[in-house]
């Protein structure tokens, strides 16, 4: 390869979809890691209780990750064809079920948070805390449903600016709304808890506000509620084919998580304490993996959708390249942040040791996240197959990863941190077979149909 490769236009390509994918990731962590800085200072029980309460978002967000997986997969190809009218079609599609999803996860968020917490834990002072999270916060689902459509219809065809200027500018309010909220500045009262889920749901709210106003002077995709009423048998099907498998995927990839966290709560509130910490700063640590995996997925889609199989393969491996890049340069992130974040946390002697080791296992960890992360999520998903990701995580994560850490918590009954070890295990035991999948090349292929709009 001649020069740099940072010149070669597969490089470029992918950066420009990469970076503001990974600056949204970014300011998301930090959105995140804000509230647990600024509920560090309500205290540690308030940290753990918003943890324990935002499992049944992260399960909602999988879900959506899902279903935009069916978007962005055909939204890429079919605009690699320049088939407006058929992407069009995608979203209307996406818009009717997403939206059903947040309608449902509001309803039990809001009805039933107390039944919801009793998953996680036992402990009765976390169970009103995160009560008391989850009934405001439950109104941003809805709204955020909506917008997660429009932004994947956005990037399908390559605009992820416009959405990271509006996530980006969200995020800033939600940051200070924190702080208004939970501090109580200029007058306003003191709400500690209930006030990061306001402020969260406030950012929403403005975030849908911001689409329908791009929506207004876009010359590419509108965000049309109308659309939800057009049927395409040919695209639903397809639309299903592709989310179905994807959904279910991110889905009991999530509950596994979600698993985890209620072990943890079961076994020690010092755990729950510092699986929380170290969950804020993997994200951190993640931003670059996760940006290359989803935007060079969309660029691989769109090549693929112009039937340049060839070029595709090409395009693959540099994918392989960046992710094993971004996978070290995650690991030396979290290794760095990690002085900063024990000398801020202000945990228990007990939680705090825990949190140290457990900061030391992912600066490993998060190479084995990026690689299948890319593979399964970017590259097998851009050229359709996302049955293998739901095949592959239903079998190491459920027939593995969750009984393993069930049996060595309950029965054999190993300190947390043999626990937290055995959990760090699953996304290695992934890549022998994820490896094999890559190098058949049987994902390699366009999935646009003529006409079909």
């Amino acid at each position: 390869m001649k020069g740099s490769i940072w010149k070669d236009n597969n490089y470029y390509e992918i950066s420009r979809l990469a970076f503001p994918i990974a600056l949204q990731n970014l300011l998301s962590a930090l959105v995140n890691s804000v509230d647990v800085v600024m509920l560090n200072f309500v205290g540690q029980s308030a940290v753990a209780s918003v943890s324990l309460a935002s499992q049944y978002s992260f399960i909602m967000w999988c879900i959506f990750f899902g279903l935009g997986t069916g978007l962005t997969i055909l939204g890429a190809q079919y605009y690699g064809k320049k088939d407006f009218k058929a992407i069009e079609v995608i979203e209307g599609i996406a818009l009717r079920l997403t939206l059903a999803v947040g309608i449902l996860f509001f309803a039990g968020t809001f009805f039933a948070p107390k039944i919801l917490m009793g998953f996680f834990t036992n402990d009765s002072s976390l169970v009103d805390l995160g009560c008391q999270y989850m009934r405001v916060v439950s109104f941003s689902y809805v709204f955020n449903s909506i917008v997660e459509v429009y932004f994947g219809t956005l990037k399908s065809i390559s605009r992820v600016k416009a959405s990271t200027v509006i996530n980006v500018s969200a995020n800033i309010i939600n940051i200070v709304l924190n702080a208004f909220f939970i501090f109580g500045w200029f007058g306003i009262p003191v709400l500690g808890i209930t006030g990061v889920a306001l402020a969260t749901t406030i950012a929403s709210v403005f975030r849908l506000a911001a689409c329908l106003v791009l929506s207004r002077i876009s010359p590419d995709v509108k965000l049309r509620f109308s659309l939800i009423f057009v049927r395409n048998k040919v695209l639903f099907s397809d639309f299903i084919k592709m989310s179905m498998p994807a959904l279910f995927n991110d889905l009991l990839w999530g509950l596994a998580f979600s698993m985890y966290t209620a072990i943890m709560g079961h076994l020690d509130s010092d755990a729950v304490a510092a699986f929380s910490f170290v969950a804020i700063v993997r994200n951190f640590g993640q931003v670059l993996c996760f940006g290359v995996a989803n935007g060079g997925g969309l660029y691989l889609g769109k090549i693929l959708g112009e039937n340049n199989l060839e070029k595709g393969w090409e395009v693959s491996k540099n994918l392989v390249i960046l992710t094993v890049l971004t996978g070290a340069v995650g690991g030396l992130v979290i290794f760095l942040l990690s002085p900063f974040v024990l000398s801020f946390a202000s945990l228990s002697t007990e939680a705090y040791d825990y949190l140290k080791k457990m900061l030391f296992i992912n600066c490993f960890y998060v190479m084995g996240s990026a690689v299948n992360t890319t593979f399964i999520c970017g590259i097998f998903r851009s050229g359709g197959d996302s049955k293998f990701g739901l095949v592959c995580d239903a079998i190491t994560m459920w027939a593995y990863a969750v009984p393993i850490c069930l049996i060595v918590s309950f029965v054999v009954r190993l300190p947390v941190m043999g626990v937290y070890l055995v959990m760090c295990t699953d996304e290695f035991v992934k890549w022998p077979v994820v490896f094999g999948k890559y190098r058949g090349k049987s994902w390699l292929r366009n999935i646009t149909r003529e006409n079909v709009a």
